[in-house]
């Protein structure tokens, strides 16, 4: 029996390579001759640096970057197995967990240390870039991120603006001469699974502000700064952007991209399976695993798990699913590929022992769904 094992992070308590280990075991436990093939994913936000590198042998790199607030941090990044693909997550240099809750403020807070990532990257040969938007701490729709690449912008004076995103409203002139040549020569898969305009009532700063510490006021004066930088940026570059699809996506970084590269939007999941070779190893599997935190109407939109199911119906290969909770709305996975999953709650627990026990519940869970497994193989064979 060749088993796949495909499941993203339990967030707060495993990562997807922790719940992979988990499954394995449980599945070997039932069925100790099965062959089971881990691949750990993620949709593009937090663990995909982590699952990329696993799944492809690659390996981790550090750099000091600038914060969201302008001090130093110490942001991972990876190069995949083939030596020519770099992973980065922006929240790992811009990232709303590096800010204190106190200290978030979206009119100040800048993408620059996202845009140096990218610059070690490129400075390694890397030519072929995969970039995480999950958990963003700013609003700056990818400014910061472009003058760290050699972007300028300009007030009426012809000075620097300062950073964060409330500054753009006195944009006006961006100066790309000086902009990295070699991200004309560079693939960039940008991992966005948000729809989002730039501006307006489902706009970066009207939906996703409020997380990142912005008051109903602020909300307005970053919408029309946007706005603002949205039109300035369509006199430099001919790009009219404001209403593309994810343009809005981690405070406008998603516009940002659009506006100085050519890269791709596409959604998380897509780019991970794809980096991790995982239609050749799910074609010729007779199960897939996967699994996540919490399953609910949401999974069907789009999520990790709806992503495994979708390529390996391809190929004829059921996909069982096994989430930490099941929310409102669970049913809908049915219809999107998955036949069948559970929880790995075995017994009323708090939320906090279940956290704690994860491995052993994910573990105890999968061999569970083995042994049904397992019967109903021994059914299939009465006459």
């Amino acid at each position: 029996m060749r088993i796949v094992v495909a499941p993203d992070s339990f967030k707060g308590s495993l990562s997807s390579i922790e719940v992979a280990n988990a499954m394995e075991q449980g599945i070997l436990a039932v069925f100790p001759d099965a062959q089971v093939i881990k691949v750990p994913i993620a949709d593009g936000g937090e663990g995909t640096t982590d699952s990329l590198i696993k799944a492809t042998g690659g390996r981790y790199m550090k750099n000091k970057v600038m914060g969201p607030l302008g001090d130093i941090v110490e942001a991972c990044w990876g190069i995949l197995g083939d030596e020519q693909t770099a992973v980065i997550e922006m929240a790992a240099a811009s990232g709303l967990t590096l800010v204190a809750k106190e200290e978030r403020n979206p009119l100040i807070t800048t993408t620059y240390g996202t845009g140096q990532l990218i610059k070690a990257a490129l400075d390694q040969g890397i030519r072929k870039l995969i970039i995480g938007l999950g958990g963003s701490a700013t609003n700056d729709g990818g400014a910061g991120m472009a003058r760290a690449l050699g972007a300028k912008f300009l007030d009426s004076s012809g000075n620097e603006l300062p950073s964060g995103g409330g500054a753009l409203i006195t944009l006006e002139r961006i100066d790309c001469i000086g902009l990295d040549r070699r991200l004309a020569e560079t693939t960039i898969l940008v991992a966005c699974d948000v729809n989002n305009p730039l501006c307006g009532s489902r706009g970066a700063s009207a939906v996703y502000g409020p997380q990142k510490g912005a008051t109903p006021a602020m909300i307005e004066e970053l919408d029309q700064a946007l706005k603002h930088y949205s039109s300035i940026a369509k006199l430099t570059t001919g790009k009219d952007i404001t209403e593309c699809p994810g343009a809005g996506a981690a405070g406008g970084l998603g516009a940002g991209f659009m506006i100085f590269t050519s890269a791709q939007l596409k959604p998380g999941v897509q780019i991970v399976l794809e980096a991790t070779d995982f239609e050749e190893k799910v074609k010729h599997a007779d199960l897939v695993i996967t699994g996540e935190g919490r399953t609910d109407f949401q999974t069907a939109h789009g999520k990790a798990p709806v992503g495994v199911a979708a390529l390996a119906q391809n190929y004829n290969v059921p996909t069982l699913c096994l989430s930490g909770g099941l929310g409102t709305g669970y049913e809908d996975v049915l219809h999107k590929g998955i036949k069948g999953l559970m929880s790995i709650v075995a017994q009323p627990m708090s939320l906090e022992d279940c956290m704690d026990s994860a491995a052993e519940l994910v573990q105890g869970a999968t061999s569970r769904l083995c042994q049904i497994i397992r019967v109903g193989m021994n059914m299939s064979q009465i006459k």
